[in-house]
């Protein structure tokens, strides 16, 4: 094979570092796992999960976006306003630090007992800088009660000075808007579809309850559609909307907290945790079983699950098992129960949250922390022997 033919120099000069904003357009897939469509959206989520985060804390009962025609979005909250003015303790503005700093943020003492937030999405502080840095233009509004607070940035730069208003006792109120659009130079496809904004804001109702999300979505005539997501009761409304007519079984509703380390050597952590589930009977209108499992932590959608999904995995099919061995429904010789059978008449849905958190990506879309797949499994198959205990007639129901 012929070597290639190069005028290029091979040296101690050769070798450059990404600095600011060029970590994030250049190389957009580190930070959102794709620089597609895939990462646009998850750039959006980004700036989603810390209005969450607000609404989580008691700051706020509704969080609206809107959606523009011409592929900008705006994201509003009525949280506590995302600090922007000057940091002393940093010796620089916070607008610098939450926007044109990667790893910087709030969120990094959530495991003490005076943290700001205790439960949080954002991790990191990587999402407000990266989305900003990979935005065609971003404005940030911020309302502490008693000013607003104004930066604006393009292409990953800041433009003009910070604009601090004084509000009338009319005009007070407290929250953030972040309106943006990604820019077709860090994504190669920034037109993300209303499917994912509804399924997206859909669920973060769900795990969110007593929060109300607002979508208004702007199409090409002008005018906005407008949907609205709320779930008073969380995931226990939502299971009944799962199931529907289907669920055979009275639906249970279990919460629980405790802490607890994935090492020896490791720092101990707080788990909260709630799983709700329903067994479900045939469709004979669709010749089909009812069935759904759905996974969450720190409000994101575990799309592949990890530490919660091993959990009921082993959790459920391990009593069933034995609930089914030890009913002589099933005999020595015959093959236990798998959970892809078990899984065929469930609906189930665990909302998690952890004051650290392992997860395989930066995308969120599943958790690796081994103390809460024991937590939540010893948990789980403990309860659901108490429950065929005390309920003898659903047992046999959702046995036969």
């Amino acid at each position: 094979m012929a070597k290639k033919q190069t005028s290029a120099e091979y040296n101690e000069e050769s070798i450059q570092s990404l600095q600011g904003k060029w970590r994030v357009r250049l190389r957009p897939a580190v930070i959102f796992g794709s620089d597609g469509l895939e990462g646009c959206e998850h750039s959006f989520f980004e700036i989603l999960s810390n209005s969450v985060d607000e609404a989580r804390e008691g700051h706020g009962k509704e969080i609206t976006v809107n959606v523009y025609s011409d592929g900008s979005y705006e994201v509003e909250d009525r949280g506590r306003g995302v600090p922007l003015g000057f940091n002393k303790r940093e010796n620089r503005y916070n607008w610098e630090l939450v926007f044109c700093e990667l790893y910087a943020g709030g969120k990094y003492n959530n495991n003490d007992e005076n943290a700001l937030y205790e439960y949080s999405l954002g991790l990191n502080g990587l999402g407000a800088c990266a989305t900003q840095y990979s935005s065609e233009y971003m404005s940030v509004r911020s309302y502490n009660g008693k000013t607003l607070s104004t930066m604006n940035f393009e292409k990953g730069d800041p433009v003009g000075e910070l604009e601090v208003t004084e509000l009338t006792k009319k005009e007070a109120r407290t929250g953030t808007i972040i309106k943006w659009k990604p820019d077709l130079e860090v994504f190669t496809d920034i037109d993300i579809p209303k499917s994912y904004f509804i399924e997206v804001i859909s669920k973060q109702a769900v795990v969110n309850a007593g929060v109300r999300f607002v979508l208004n979505y702007q199409t090409d005539s002008g005018e906005f559609e407008n949907y609205e997501y709320y779930y008073e009761n969380g995931i226990t409304d939502y299971l009944a909307e799962l199931g529907g007519e289907h669920i055979i079984s009275t639906p249970v509703h279990w919460t629980f907290e405790t802490s607890g380390r994935d090492r020896e050597d490791l720092p101990e952590y707080k788990l909260k945790a709630e799983i709700a589930f329903a067994f479900t009977g045939y469709d004979v209108e669709h010749e089909t079983e009812v069935s759904a499992l759905e996974y969450y932590h720190n409000s994101s959608y575990l799309v592949h699950g990890g530490s919660p999904a091993k959990a009921v995995e082993k959790a459920f099919t391990y009593f069933i098992n034995k609930y089914l061995k030890g009913k002589g429904l099933i005999k020595e010789k015959d093959k236990d129960v798998a959970f892809d059978d078990i899984r065929e008449s469930l609906v189930l849905v665990t909302n998690s949250f952890s004051t650290q958190t392992s997860y395989e990506n930066q995308t969120k879309k599943a958790i690796t922390n081994l103390f809460i797949e024991k937590a939540m499994n010893e948990y789980i198959r403990r309860n659901l022997e108490v429950y065929f205990i005390e309920n003898p007639l659903e047992a046999e129901k959702i046995s036969a």
